[in-house]
């Protein structure tokens, strides 16, 4: 436990947090620092100006009053008072968290026994007479009075001992109070623990401060709001009496527009000239606050221009349309509206470089998330005509994390290094994003060119007919000119509360920190949840209680980009996380509507299940089990969508994403604010504390639980499904200009395919997850057949059990040399990975399908027998060394 009792952090004017940097971060050059100015102008307001200047970090110790209740938290002694009610014990008398396990377990007993007498708290105590015994002052007697008081007072203290061991023995013998044999430490009820987390969650309304002041500035990855939260963070950290607390710095590849940068305009006929206007209006305006430039993370820099061509969701089906209608693409500039059937930006504008295009221009169109669904903003929860959605066009599907360190981290003085035009994770054709109030004129001055479109390809613009365009279209010049640093530090914060019984083992939570603008859903809910829960455990580490295992917290950087932060703490560190890393638990979007829903590996099926069942809707009154049942809830697949891609995919550590969905919002825009937040996502935050509560209690199932409560059974069943899903799997037409039918093969083809090996593998992990979870039950019986007690024999097995249970994940990562998924082999797990052409969603056997869709009939059935092997092999290691 931390000997320093930390107060929140005051947040730095400008000049101090530029001044706190590391001394690595303030050591640039020249350059380096001229660049560095002009970058951090992509934040602006609507204050003219001539040149560019830094975003204003005000002094925040005004702000700061938001955040008081910190200090004025629940007493200690109130607290105490309750957790001595559970039978915690006293944080004076805790053992510390690396003590050896089976060396000390008699003496620990023992001592803990002895030491919780004095303090105990019995439920009946006030009905036991008090009383004291007389003062015997042997100066005023004579030897035989002396000797007789003597005896009084000791057949006294033998009295009063043979009373408390009489009182203790009833207790146990009733189990009102019961040993923990695990650690010799008189245990909290799980159940009164879980009531004590969810009776707490928010109970000083610390959501809506945090999530109030996370929101007041925008904090893009690399800029100083984004430093600055990153030390208030870690100040939030070890105030909450975490340890270990550290913040790590990576060195990784980022761009930021440059001022007069982007120009998306009609230059030709001239009678239709126009320019678009790109930015949205101020978010505030009493008073206003900097804003960031609409952009592309990690989009190509260019200046092209070409004829207009409109392809709907720009997905590949949709240039395939185009091709059959017999128009080309090739030398034009492409809009494209976000959502459909290609819900990956980045993938839009990969297709669109691939079918010949120049550039790329991506609106949001109101059908999809404006006033077609409803009200937009102010007035509703829908985007409005001028609200653009910022985001990365990095591939995220074919490289996760810094594009410049595929495999390896970007730690700092890293000198192996890509080169831009090296790496697979960067789109060749710049792009930007544009309003719906921008993309209007250029839809409008393509009708009559090409083909008038209907079917699906007919957005909700008003007063816009949606032509395809051709070659005659007008003619369109984008520009996207910016700052491109290959080393621009990013800042993670990490800290933990060491479990006692297996230190090195960590459940690990993680959110990002990063935004595209405020930031309120996405990430910052999240943030204000996860702030919350740190909180209320640094509470109970206070007053004694620790974990079986070590619960870790993370708070990423530059997730908005590519996953950035997280990946490369995971490559710094990843032999550890792959043998130590038993699961990831991850939060971003935490609350964006009322309706629950969660993907992760199949293993956490039965532990959401019983949180579900423990947590109830304010508004429906129902648990969350029962609303998840009666709507057919199962865990979905991770793609790509947030910080636990590195986690599943490239450490083999079984990881969960849950998040409150709803209708659409003004997803990375500005908009997305704390007033939208109040106003329209959850008022109340209910949702947030309700979301504090599941998170909170998973960490518990996870941590404290003997037996880790991963469930393979329904891992073997969910793979068998897969397996059975493989017989339908299609093929690219080998005719597709995006696809890659060259791997054809006219004496194999997909009637060819054997899956044998795979239908064997899937038998055998079944038995073995059977007989596996056997042991369960038996140590159960022996368990709670011997009083609660566990020899050290059996607390060895049942470690050495939730070892192989949480490497079973681990075991189906493909290490072989030149191993993983081919063309991607950063990603190396066999069952799971993104969707190479659909990168949020998630894919099974991935390099099986990759296979499949360019219909390499040969390398499918290379990847069947190979993902069988390792499949088997993880399986086995189930029960056998």
């Amino acid at each position: 436990m931390d000997k320093h009792n930390y107060e929140s952090l005051p947040i730095p004017t400008y000049e101090e947090a530029t001044s706190s940097r590391p001394p690595s971060s303030q050591s640039l050059g020249p350059q380096e620092i001229s660049d560095d100015a002009e970058r951090q102008g992509l934040l602006h307001d609507s204050i003219p100006r001539q040149t560019y200047r830094y975003p204003t970090v005000e002094s925040a110790r005004s702000s700061l009053d938001l955040l008081t209740s910190h200090a004025d938290r629940h007493s200690e002694d109130a607290l105490r008072q309750e957790m001595e009610q559970m039978d915690v014990e006293d944080p004076s008398a805790a053992e510390g968290a690396d003590t050896p396990l089976i060396g000390n377990r008699i003496s620990k007993r023992l001592s803990s026994f002895t030491q919780s007498l004095s303090s105990l708290h019995l439920p009946f105590r006030r009905y036991i007479p008090s009383f004291r015994l007389p003062t015997v002052r042997l100066g005023g007697f004579s030897q035989s009075e002396s000797d007789a008081a003597g005896k009084f007072v000791i057949f006294g203290r033998l009295f009063g001992i043979l009373l408390i061991v009489s009182v203790v023995y009833i207790l146990v013998a009733s189990g009102v109070l019961q040993f923990g044999q695990r650690s010799g430490q008189i245990y909290a009820d799980p159940e009164l623990l879980r009531q004590f987390v969810q009776s707490h969650m928010n109970e000083h309304g610390n959501m809506q401060q945090y999530l109030e002041y996370l929101t007041e500035y925008p904090h893009i990855s690399g800029l100083e709001r984004n430093y600055v939260l990153a030390e208030w963070m870690q100040e939030e950290f070890k105030t909450a009496s975490l340890e270990h607390v550290i913040m790590e710095r990576f060195d990784v590849y980022l761009n930021y527009p440059k001022e007069d940068g982007r120009r998306v305009a009609i230059v030709d006929p001239p009678e239709k000239q126009w320019e678009a206007l790109l930015e949205e209006k101020d978010a505030y305006s009493d008073p206003p606050r900097e804003q960031p430039y609409v952009f592309h993370g990690l989009s190509k820099t260019g200046n092209v221009t070409g004829p207009l061509i409109y392809a709907n969701y720009g997905s590949k089906e949709d240039f395939n349309t185009l091709s059959n209608f017999g128009i080309s693409v090739n030398g034009s500039v492409v809009i494209v509206r976000y959502g459909g059937t290609q819900t990956d930006r980045a993938l839009k504008v990969k297709a669109a470089e691939a079918a010949g295009a120049l550039g790329c221009i991506i609106y949001s169109d109101p059908e999809e998330d404006g006033f077609r669904k409803g009200k937009e903003w102010p007035e509703g929860r829908y985007r409005s005509d001028d609200s653009a959605q910022r985001g990365t066009v990095g591939l995220t599907s074919w490289v996760v994390g810094d594009v410049l360190s595929p495999g390896w981290a970007a730690t700092p003085g890293d000198k192996h290094r890509l080169k831009p035009e090296e790496s697979a994770g960067l789109v060749k054709i710049p792009s930007i994003p544009l309003a719906w109030r921008d993309a209007r004129p250029l839809l409008q001055s393509i009708q009559g060119h090409g083909r008038q479109m209907d079917d699906g390809w007919i957005g909700g613009i008003p007063n816009v007919q949606y032509w395809s365009g051709d070659g005659s279209s007008p003619i369109v010049n984008l520009k996207n000119d910016q700052f491109e640093n290959a080393h621009e530090p990013i800042f993670n914060i990490v800290g933990q509360i060491t479990g006692w019984e297996q230190p090195g083992k960590k459940i690990i939570i993680g959110n990002h920190r990063d935004a595209w603008c405020f930031g309120a859903v996405d990430p910052s809910s999240g943030t204000a949840v996860m702030l919350e829960v740190i909180r209320i455990f640094g509470e109970l580490k206070k007053l004694g209680w620790r974990p079986l295992r070590t619960i870790e917290f993370a708070s990423w950087d530059a997730e908005e980009y590519n996953l950035i932060g997280s990946t490369e703490h995971v490559e710094n560190q990843l032999n550890d996380i792959r043998l130590n890393g038993f699961a990831y638990v991850n939060v971003d979007v935490a609350v964006a509507g009322p309706n629950f829903t969660a993907a992760g590996s199949p293993v956490f099926e039965g532990i959401l299940q019983h949180v579900l069942k423990r947590t109830t809707d304010p508004h429906l009154n129902q648990t969350l089990f029962h609303i998840w049942e009666s709507k057919n809830g199962q865990l979905g697949s991770l793609g790509a969508g947030s910080d636990y891609v590195a986690f599943q995919d490239l450490a083999g550590t079984s990881s969960i994403d849950v998040t409150f969905e709803g209708e659409p919002f003004p997803y990375h825009s500005c908009y997305d604010n704390f007033e939208w937040m109040k106003n329209f996502g959850d008022p109340d935050f209910a949702y947030h504390k309700l979301m504090g509560e599941v998170i909170a209690l998973l960490i518990l199932e996870l941590a404290d639980k003997p037996i880790l409560p991963f469930n393979l059974e329904e891992y073997a069943t969910r793979f068998y499904g897969w397996v059975d899903s493989l017989k339908d799997a299609p093929g690219l037409d080998a005719s597709d200009p995006v696809g890659d039918g060259n791997n054809q093969d006219s004496s194999f083809n997909m009637t060819s395919l054997d899956l044998k090996p795979l239908w064997g593998a899937a038998e055998i992990f079944a038995e073995e997850a059977r007989l596996f979870h056997q042991w369960d039950q038996q140590w159960a019986g022996m368990y709670y057949g011997s009083g609660e007690f566990e020899s050290n024999v059996l607390a060895i097995k049942r470690m050495s059990h939730n070892n192989r249970m949480a490497n079973f994940e681990t075991h189906l990562l493909d290490l072989e040399e030149g191993g993983g998924v081919p063309n991607r082999t950063q990603y190396k797990h066999v069952v799971f990975a993104p969707e190479l052409w659909s990168g949020y969603d998630g894919m099974h056997f991935p390099g099986i399908r990759d296979a499949l869709n360019v219909m390499d009939w040969r390398g499918a059935q290379k990847q069947i027998e190979k993902v069988a092997d390792i499949v088997t092999h993880a399986a086995r290691k189930l029960n056998h060394n």
